[in-house]
């Protein structure tokens, strides 16, 4: 299959056309961002000091190439479960936020005449780049009428002699699912049969607001379920609150698989900065993981109960499957039967009362007519803010939208 020319970016492209006019950002996707001081502050010890982040004196030069060595151990700690084998620093990867991440492992691993399955609705990079890249990608897809849960059984029957890799998004982005533990041993069985690579998109990665970690379906991190030829990326920027400092990964523990994105990072990289690096590893280790974590998951479970309710008076027009982890929601809208045309929807409503979603058409592909993504773990009075004007334009101007033929 010839490459394809990578089409534009249609997220990334809308929210840089809007959200530096609106008024209530509820399409951004990252836990509402902190400051260093309130980093500082969240940490258990007291005496943490700005100089304790950052050493004032060390020289700026490259520092370690593949990431530091407190930062790498820090991320090896959180995928070392209890029983196994833990993960060692050198299996870790520091690159400049999860797209990054994402690129050099794609890049590094598939090639013309590859074939790719790829976990559906997703971020658009995860099925793109692929295709830029030569591969024929097919999508093993999820919908709303089984909860956003796809089917292990159509899974199967998109894997070819050929499939190079299976990627998936765990939480999903935009639906805020989760591929329960089951059905991940399911695929990771499968796949180790089959010697297919899994790469696992976990950025939104440990936010789980909505399911207990006593449930049978918590999902452990694909990483820990004993299939070597697994790759995980993440970042610092949805659940941790910190997109500013741009610090992602890729973690494995396949030193063949280390080594070949290793090699793609060295000719797009070369090495991530110290001073996001060292915000990263405060942020990670001990004394700060926890506050910042139990701060942003019941900020999200407090925010999508708000959401909920929303929904619940506005169901005459919208519905959703309630999202159980992650910072997005993708609700449906609808008139006398018929999906909402999102990009007027969306734009209508920035324009008029400057509240920022996205189209899900848009956005995510136009079997999603109707659709729009909401952010809604921002801080919760912008969440309220920008609801009751949401109220306001349902009342005064929703009727006079236009509607798509489903």
């Amino acid at each position: 299959m010839a490459p394809d020319r990578i089409p534009p970016f249609a997220v990334e492209q809308w929210m840089n056309d809007h959200e530096t006019t609106c008024k209530y950002n509820l399409a951004e996707t990252c836990c509402a961002s902190i400051s260093i001081d309130q980093l500082l502050a969240l940490s258990e010890n007291k005496e943490a000091k700005i100089t304790d982040i950052l050493n004032t004196s060390r020289i700026q030069d490259y520092g370690e190439i593949t990431g530091t060595t407190d930062l790498r151990t820090q991320l090896s700690r959180l995928y070392s479960s209890k029983v196994g084998t833990p993960l060692t620093p050198k299996n870790v990867l520091i690159t400049p936020g999860a797209i990054a991440a994402n690129h050099m492992v794609l890049y590094s691993l598939i090639g013309p005449g590859d074939h790719v399955v790829c976990h559906y609705p997703t971020y658009q990079q995860l099925y793109a780049i692929p295709r830029s890249l030569g591969a024929e990608v097919s999508l093993w897809k999820s919908r709303p009428e089984a909860n956003w849960l796809p089917d292990f059984e159509e899974l199967k029957a998109l894997v070819k002699d050929d499939t190079k890799l299976i990627i998936l998004n765990n939480p999903q982005n935009p639906t805020g699912a989760i591929l329960p533990k089951p059905l991940l041993y399911k695929i990771i069985d499968f796949a180790e049969a089959k010697n297919i690579t899994i790469l696992s998109d976990e950025v939104y990665r440990p936010l789980f607001h909505s399911i207990s970690p006593l449930s049978s379906d918590f999902p452990p991190s694909t990483l820990s379920l004993g299939y070597k030829n697994v790759i995980v990326t993440g970042s610092l920027s949805k659940a941790y609150s910190l997109a500013g400092i741009r610090i992602g990964w890729v973690a494995s523990r396949s030193a063949e698989l280390i080594e070949k994105i290793t090699i793609t990072r060295d000719y797009t990289t070369i090495s991530v900065s110290q001073l996001d690096q060292a915000v990263a590893a405060f942020a990670l280790a001990p004394d700060t993981i926890h506050a910042l974590l139990g701060r942003n998951i019941q900020m999200a479970k407090a925010n999508a109960e708000i959401l909920d309710r929303w929904i619940i008076k506005h169901d005459e027009y919208c519905s959703w499957v309630k999202p159980l982890a992650g910072t997005t929601a993708f609700v449906k809208f609808q008139r006398d039967g018929k999906p909402i045309d999102t990009v007027a929807f969306c734009q209508t409503l920035q324009d008029k009362m400057g509240v920022l979603i996205m189209p899900g058409d848009f956005a995510f592909g136009e079997e999603f007519k109707g659709h729009v993504r909401i952010g809604y773990v921002c801080h919760t009075e912008v969440l309220k803010e920008g609801l009751e004007e949401m109220r306001k334009f349902m009342r005064k101007e929703y009727d006079d939208l236009p509607v798509l033929e489903s």
